[in-house]
């Protein structure tokens, strides 16, 4: 009983510790990387044939569908290791549960559920879209998207791996309580960024706020036994993996990614000073 106290600690502080260090170390150079200015390039091409509302639509479904393509096998390989890890894992919890933490977990894993996210993610829209006053469309518009595309390309993933539940829950590969999480409280990080200028340090934080939120919900989910362990592990990697190709269509649908550049100087411009000087 001891330990799993251990671990629900370990499931804030670890997450707590490692957001900043990912989002300085791996994230900065990957957002550097020939990787990410490729993108840029075929999306900046996009935007410039289609325009940023049509580039959106078709980058959030070209994320949809490699996101898919990607978590099917990772799916088929959790589905494999359910004898020798999920089911010697939801036993050993079964016998060290505690009844008072434990209404604890079922308070805190609520917050993945859809009901209340739904209400959340309305919110949101309608709060955001005041904000941005002309173009309260692109807030009203892309968070009230971020619930329906989370829900239905995890529902994709989980029928086409059909792996079932644990008998002590409903829950499906992957985790959708995580992935709504991370979906939901991200896009309203997102739109906190997009709507006031913070430093850095202010977006690594909410970020990992958010990165602590999903990853507690993983372990109240484990610990009031909705999914196995694999659902759980799966889960914080689907959900930031669908977030980080909506959190670019969304930013190409408000006009800060690509980032225009400046017009380049012409050569009259170029030559004005050296006109001025001699003259």
């Amino acid at each position: 009983m001891v330990l799993l106290y251990f671990v629900a600690a370990l499931a804030v502080v670890v997450p707590a510790v490692a957001g900043p260090l990912l989002a300085y170390g791996p994230g900065r150079r990957l957002a550097g990387g020939r990787l990410a200015a490729t993108t840029r390039e075929a999306v900046t091409g996009l935007v410039t044939t289609l325009g940023r509302p049509a580039t959106a639509v078709v980058f959030t479904l070209f994320w949809a569908a490699l996101t898919i393509a990607v978590f099917w096998p990772i799916g088929l390989l959790a589905h494999s290791l359910q004898d020798a890890v999920d089911w010697p894992v939801l036993l050993w919890v079964t016998d060290r549960r505690n009844p008072a933490f434990e209404d604890f977990n079922w308070f805190y894993t609520a917050l993945g559920d859809r009901e209340p996210l739904k209400r959340v993610v309305v919110v949101a829209a309608v709060v955001f879209a005041v904000l941005w006053r002309r173009r309260f469309w692109i807030p009203l518009l892309a968070i009230l998207a971020s619930f329906p595309l989370e829900q239905y390309v995890q529902a994709i993933v989980a029928k086409m791996v059909d792996r079932g539940h644990p008998p002590t829950g409903l829950g499906t590969y992957p985790s959708g309580g995580i992935a709504r999480v991370i979906m939901t409280f991200g896009v309203i990080v997102l739109f906190v960024a997009l709507t006031w200028r913070l430093s850095r340090r202010w977006h690594v934080a909410l970020g990992t706020v958010v990165f602590v939120m999903a990853t507690y919900e993983g372990y109240s989910r484990l610990y009031t036994q909705k999914h196995w362990l694999t659902d759980v592990i799966t889960g914080l990697i689907f959900g930031p993996a669908l977030f980080l190709g909506f959190a670019v269509a969304v930013c190409v649908l408000a006009g800060r990614y690509p980032r225009p550049e400046p017009p380049a100087a012409g050569p009259v411009a170029a030559r004005a000073p050296e006109a001025v000087a001699a003259s």
